[in-house]
């Protein structure tokens, strides 16, 4: 049964150790989600297990983001963004644009085939299993990251089914 009034908040007794270790078990496909910085004009990517379908009418999804992050910041500046849905060849472009002190945004996207969306024209990668470009519709912040809600404006599969690239127990994982 769910309540209207708010409830006290328990105390946290998970460390961020354990909570971390909690949810390694839960498998999460991989995405790149990418924009185009509209103050400098440079393409920027990260690689996102969190993400999901909140909505069909209107169809809205949601990738949660580092609130101090590269990325976060653009989605404040720039409205519109998108998401590519990785396949299992994609393991070492997911590990590139994951890593912490990594190259320029600009070296990153140098030799990812990609094309730019036609509703957004942030990159779109080659070969996705399928690819979402959105308009955010809400921001909200919840803990160290920013919840990002999108309206999708497009939705495609572009090419046959391929298998996805999965995030399991700290690692990239495929299907068996």
């Amino acid at each position: 049964m769910y309540s209207s009034s708010p409830q006290p908040a328990a105390a946290p007794t998970a460390t961020p150790d354990e909570f971390r270790a909690a949810l390694s078990q839960l498998a999460s496909g991989v995405t790149l989600v990418t924009s185009h910085d509209p103050e400098d004009g440079e393409d920027v990517g990260m690689t996102a297990t969190s993400f999901l379908s909140v909505s069909l009418e209107p169809p809205l999804v949601l990738v949660s983001v580092r609130e101090d992050s590269r990325m976060d910041e653009v989605l404040t500046r720039a409205e519109t963004w998108a998401v590519s849905l990785l396949a299992e060849d994609h393991r070492a472009l997911a590990s590139r644009f994951a890593m912490k002190g990594r190259l320029s945004d600009r070296l990153l996207f140098a030799d990812a085939p990609h094309r730019r969306g036609p509703q957004t024209g942030a990159p779109l990668i080659e070969g996705a299993l399928a690819t979402v470009e959105c308009r955010t519709e809400q921001r909200v912040a919840a803990g160290d990251h920013t919840l990002v809600i999108g309206r999708v404006l497009e939705a495609t599969v572009p090419g046959p089914a391929g298998r996805p690239l999965l995030y399991f127990r700290g690692g990239y994982r495929q299907l068996g």
